[in-house]
């Protein structure tokens, strides 16, 4: 079923390496024509591999697997969907909502992943557009979420927030996030959003730091296209900052807007078989194990 492979990964401490030496050896044991971007050459010398590089690195292949963290997802999830390629993640960080596999199941699991034993989800993905005076400047696309933040200056910004076209509020706060259900269980959730189900169609607005207790998260439709206005009562000094899945945009002044629609292509995850989120979310967010 996936027979051409590519192996996204950061860096080259032991945790890293131990793992991608595991994904390597069930790779090897079925043959399978593997890449891998984020290693030395001399790393990937060592081990017998192709090097790759680029954005181009996911383009013929059948499936990335991710070795890292949720960070590193992201980044290989960025490489895979232009291609429309599955992604698959082996968690080494601290949380992992995305990164389904432990290095200690990789001999396992990965295997029974590779021969078909998985389950699969689209994850919406959401794209982002500066515009100034109305012209596109600066464009990229998020699987967790676009994020504006007050970025020289210790003031709280001015946004303006539109949906459809629809005015919807003013308010001063530290910023905003628009995220995608994936993209609940991070950033929006630290500043005070709900879980969204993977598979719910919406988007949802969460103020970050508001100056009003009254301004609320707001779940949208995903069909919903959002734009956020820049304002200022110091055009001259103040600058703002848009990032997608923590990868920084050019900066926005006062008068600048973020338009933020769904993206018509979506991300697809591999899970091993019978995944299960609400069991996810218990084992990391650390909600109990089961009734008494």
């Amino acid at each position: 079923m996936f027979k051409r492979i590519a192996i996204v990964t950061r860096g080259e401490d032991p945790s890293v390496l131990q793992a991608v030496d595991a994904v390597l050896e069930v790779l090897r044991k079925r043959q399978l024509d593997c890449v891998i971007e984020g290693l030395t050459l001399a790393s990937c010398e060592a081990r017998g591999i192709a090097p790759a590089a680029g954005p181009g690195v996911a383009e013929t292949r059948d499936l990335v697997i991710a070795v890292g963290g949720d960070g590193t997802l992201l980044r290989a999830a960025r490489l895979a969907h232009p291609h429309r390629v599955p992604l698959l993640g082996v968690n080494l960080g601290r949380l992992g909502f995305l990164a389904d596999l432990s290095p200690a199941q990789v001999s396992s699991t990965l295997d029974a992943i590779l021969g078909g034993a998985f389950d699969f989800e689209d994850r919406t993905v959401l794209n982002c557009e500066i515009l100034r005076g109305r012209v596109p400047v600066a464009s990229a696309h998020a699987l967790n979420d676009v994020v504006i933040q007050r970025w020289n200056m210790t003031r709280l910004i001015t946004l303006h927030t539109y949906v459809d076209g629809r005015f919807v509020h003013s308010q001063r706060a530290d910023g905003m996030i628009i995220s995608t259900p994936t993209g609940s269980t991070a950033y929006a959730l630290s500043g005070g959003g709900p879980i969204l189900s993977p598979e719910l169609p919406a988007v949802v607005l969460v103020p970050v730091c508001p100056h009003s207790l009254t301004n609320r998260p707001i779940v949208l439709p995903h069909t919903a296209v959002v734009e956020i206005e820049i304002g200022s009562d110091h055009p001259e000094e103040d600058e703002s900052r848009v990032t997608c899945d923590g990868n920084a945009l050019p900066s926005v002044s006062a008068g600048d807007r973020i338009r933020v629609s769904r993206h018509p292509q979506t991300v697809r995850l591999i899970h091993p078989a019978g995944h299960d989120h609400f069991a996810v979310l218990r084992a990391k967010l650390q909600w109990g194990q089961g009734p008494c």
